[in-house]
């Protein structure tokens, strides 16, 4: 029973901490039975990294016993302690740790590691979880509520919807399974006139990377939308480059346009050259596949000197002036006959590695039909004949590939693809000058990014500036 005592103490110190804006964790030392010290979280409030409940606690105590050791202490945490707490309360001796809830993602206490269970260390503290938990995980959930509620409520007040447009609502992005990337928004392009643009800027604090870093610029397609990419992010983040990943108007967590009419080939790519120009991107590598390739490969020519690399998979260019390949026109076709095709469905039929979450997500940004307006507009957009819009700059871009590209590229094939699949990415291979012979994934395929772990593996070290 003492137990829930000084842990209901420890929630008072939390709740403290939320009112002060801080993420609430709070803790109490206690020695004989009696509580000599508390501390809460203020790492905000104190400019300090290491002014956690736990360190702020153990300081107390320390000065109220005139000693760094605290062999007959116990401390109650309402979090699972993370490295820096677990190695300052082993250091400090306490004869045992209690804490609420569990944290998946830093807790040093078993959810992550467990430094206590470490029998090399010269001490041992008797551990225990799990006290309070559902109180204690209450009161960071709905901290964290209110947080997302804050920034929504901001940034919708920061980029005020058009009244001929949709935003799908925040909540439906809530919780998608590998994908923890921060929003992020403009809406002052020119291009935009208003609307609400999303991307991701990950990797080197959102600027260029590290010295010589490379910056990659991944554009989906249609039906898709960045979180195509959640499964080559992370070897590049962590090999220390920045990624950018827009959401294409209409798709994601873009603001999507009600009429059809918005979409058309030349806005979407005055739209990506903006945003290029807009976060300045430098050592770019363009990374694209399907809509992504056919506006993306439009976009170098315009600035030759941002871009070092071309990772490409299944797509074409639009040029008008040769038939579309047979699988294109049969999805066309299709989308045309069902305009409210099942997109998580789409994605399942073709990739059963995925799971049924993981399917969802690509729902997630179209949740009825007015929202989907993109999906329709796009097939017919693909050039299909000289005087097509985009077809003129697509013919361009080809002369560009041809004849002008000066970087490196690397070419992905999922072999299993109808639509791009081996012969229509042979055409575009002959096309770019350099590239080499295409990596064909015979299991992958129109959607190469959800076999792209290997695949971004594999482009670090490609693109990887060689000594």
């Amino acid at each position: 029973m003492s137990d829930i005592i000084f842990m209901e103490q420890a929630l008072a110190q939390a709740r403290q901490a939320a009112a002060s804006g801080e993420v609430p964790v709070g803790a109490v030392v206690v020695r004989r039975g009696e509580v000599i010290a508390t501390g809460r979280n203020a790492p905000v409030d104190g400019h300090d990294p290491t002014a956690h409940a736990e360190i702020a606690a153990l300081r107390a105590a320390a000065q109220a016993l005139g000693n760094y050791r605290l062999d007959d202490c116990e401390l109650f945490v309402t979090l699972e302690p993370c490295a820096m707490c677990s190695g300052a309360m082993l250091h400090a001796r306490l004869k045992r740790v209690v804490f609420g809830a569990p944290d998946p993602k830093t807790g040093a206490a078993g959810s992550v590691v467990d430094l206590f269970a470490e029998s090399r260390l010269n001490h041992q503290t008797h551990l225990q979880g799990g006290v309070l938990a559902a109180e204690c995980s209450e009161l960071l959930q709905a901290f964290f509520r209110r947080r997302r509620d804050e920034q929504r409520e901001a940034s919708r007040l920061a980029h005020p919807l058009r009244d001929d447009a949709l935003r799908t609502p925040d909540a439906a992005f809530d919780a998608l399974p590998s994908y923890p990337w921060m929003p992020r928004y403009v809406s002052d392009l020119p291009a935009l006139l208003g609307l609400r643009m999303h991307y991701l800027d990950e990797g080197g604090g959102g600027t260029q990377g590290g010295e010589g870093g490379l910056t990659f610029l991944c554009l989906h397609g249609n039906p898709a939308w960045s979180y195509l990419y959640r499964k080559m992010i992370p070897p590049w983040l962590e090999a220390g480059h920045r990624v950018v990943a827009p959401d294409l108007i209409g798709f994601g967590r873009s603001d999507k346009p009600k009429k059809e009419s918005f979409h058309c080939f030349s806005a979407h790519r005055q739209i990506l050259l903006e945003l290029v120009e807009r976060l300045d991107l430098q050592n770019v590598v363009l990374v694209v596949q399907d809509w992504g390739g056919l506006l993306g490969l439009t976009l170098p020519m315009a600035a030759p000197q941002r871009y070092k690399g071309l990772l490409v998979m299944n797509t074409t260019l639009g040029t008008g002036d040769a038939p579309l390949p047979a699988g294109f026109v049969a999805w066309r076709e299709m989308c045309a006959k069902n305009p409210e095709f099942d997109v998580a469905r789409l994605f399942a039929r073709g990739n059963p590695q995925m799971s049924l979450e993981e399917c969802a997500a690509y729902n997630a940004p179209f949740p009825d039909k007015g929202h989907r307006a993109a999906l329709r507009a796009f097939p017919p957009m693909v050039p299909d004949s000289p005087d097509a819009d985009g077809a003129a700059v697509s013919r361009q871009a080809r002369a560009f590939w041809q004849n002008d590209w000066t970087g490196r590229t690397s070419m992905v094939v999922g072999a299993q693809d109808p639509v791009h699949g081996p012969p229509v990415m042979q055409q575009l291979q002959a096309v770019i000058r350099g590239c080499g012979e295409p990596l064909v994934l015979p299991q992958a395929g129109h959607f190469v990014q959800e076999h792209g772990g290997p695949v971004a593996q594999q482009a670090v070290d490609f693109f990887s500036p060689r000594a």
